[in-house]
């Protein structure tokens, strides 16, 4: 669109029904946002579309309206397919087709690891017109689930690509390829155009439409970033000072691995902040009622691993903590892209000690700004040490109870889809290892 033109002002400036309107309208979706003012145009031409687009800017909505209005004028049965790569977004982009399509009747599925496959098996024989899935599970159905297949299949929508490719789906992705018709409309939408992602789309897309909206990694312009520079040991302290300071309003805390999650959670609990754990060890009810919690305002900090970084929207975040700052930058990018959504203003504050200095400055490359120093008095911060001290050393025991009991349990069995979720699951399974392990002869001694 030239400098000249007018932006659209509504869906229906875009070629959007009335009825996908009204549902728009409903939801609060006023104007188009940029990705959906350049996609789904051409979408509703019939044209492959790749869309590349920063986090929180309307990603969803691009794919599902075109998906909605083609189902509008074609019904029928599993006419698209939409692959995410954790359960939490696959659920979420569930229920926007459900809220956009309730006006035209449209039936979705949710087909991911964790769940029960008879259920998701039950779901799927009565023919929903969406199917919203991870790659292992979709490929366990395609090749266990009898009398299921996606030969009716009008749609593919892969959404978060790159990351899709980084949690290695690529290979279950090729052969999900292989058994659905080619006759179809692709969408791959992505934040970023790796060198995976530009092989994924020779592969899977007909004479695609690019349509970029940023073509650097860039943060919200209403994102206030700030860093506090402190030594290692005093991380807990700076945390919970941090928090009682920023009280009554709501916060996501990320942490590296699902193991430190559990141990912010519980010290944090031990001085009366209600914090909610979120990682990839938890099972797929206890993950959504985290969710809903921390959503509804029943909670205000949520601890998270990555597994909460990418595409969940979650209205009125008002601070992300990076309280293990992220080794890869585009990491940064999409956790402080949880608050700031939808032009509403937050801030992004992260640890950094002297461990982290070369990351933080990689990340300020990345994003072309300087991050500024967020002000705490530093005397009033370590009067807080010793009550930190001693709730470590109760969160500490509790965890180590934890694994016990779950040491007790035996191992299990493991899902063929637990990569679903974030690669600091493997780093916090070998912890967890260590941990009920407790050296030789760990097992006599707990005895």
């Amino acid at each position: 669109m030239s400098d000249t033109e007018e932006a659209p002002k509504s869906f229906a400036d875009i070629g959007v029904m009335t009825q996908l309107c009204e549902a728009c309208d409903k939801l609060g979706f006023k104007a188009p946002t940029e990705i959906q003012r350049d996609a789904i145009p051409w979408a509703l031409q019939g044209r492959d579309v790749i869309g590349l687009a920063q986090t929180g800017s309307g990603k969803t909505a691009a794919f599902a309206l075109p998906i909605l209005q083609a189902l509008w004028e074609n019904p029928s049965p599993l006419f698209a397919c939409v692959m995410a790569p954790t359960r939490e977004l696959a659920f979420q982009i569930a229920e926007t087709f459900e809220a956009l399509g309730s006006a035209i009747g449209a039936r979705c599925a949710v087909v991911v690891g964790g769940m029960d496959m008879i259920a998701q098996q039950i779901a799927l024989s009565r023919k929903p017109h969406v199917v919203v899935c991870t790659p292992g599970r979709l490929q366990d159905h395609l090749e266990n689930t009898k009398g299921f297949s996606l030969r009716t299949l009008k749609y593919l929508v892969m959404d978060e690509a790159d990351r899709l490719l980084d949690l290695d789906f690529g290979p279950k992705i090729d052969q999900i390829l292989k058994v659905i018709p080619r006759e179809r409309n692709t969408f791959l939408f992505s934040a970023t155009m790796t060198t995976k992602v530009a092989k994924l789309q020779r592969a899977s897309l007909t004479n695609p439409v690019k349509v970029e909206v940023s073509t650097k990694y860039s943060t919200a312009d209403k994102l206030l970033q700030y860093y506090m520079f402190f030594p290692f040991k005093r991380k807990d302290c700076y945390l919970v000072w941090l928090l009682n300071e920023m009280a009554g309003q709501s916060a996501i805390v990320f942490a590296r691995t699902c193991n430190e999650v559990l141990r912010i959670g519980l010290l944090l609990r031990n001085l009366g902040i209600e914090a909610i754990p979120l990682h990839g060890q938890l099972s797929m009810d206890r993950r959504m009622g985290a969710l809903n919690k921390f959503k509804s305002g029943k909670r205000n900090v949520l601890v998270a691993t990555d597994v909460a970084s990418r595409g969940l929207d979650i209205p009125a975040v008002d601070i992300v903590v990076n309280y293990d700052i992220p080794t890869h930058s585009k990491d940064y990018i999409h956790r402080v892209g949880r608050t700031a959504r939808a032009g509403r203003s937050g801030r992004a504050i992260s640890f950094v000690t002297q461990y982290d200095v070369e990351l933080l400055q990689r990340i300020e490359q990345v994003i072309g700004k300087k991050l500024d120093e967020f002000p705490g008095n530093k005397d009033e911060i370590m009067l807080l040490q010793e009550r930190v001290n001693e709730a470590q050393r109760m969160a500490t025991l509790e965890l180590k109870e934890l694994q016990a009991k779950k040491g007790s349990k035996g191992k299990g069995k493991r899902s063929r889809d637990d990569n679903d979720d974030d690669n600091s699951k493997r780093i916090s399974v070998d912890e967890a290892k260590k941990i009920r392990k407790g050296g030789k002869g760990g097992k006599k001694q707990r005895r």
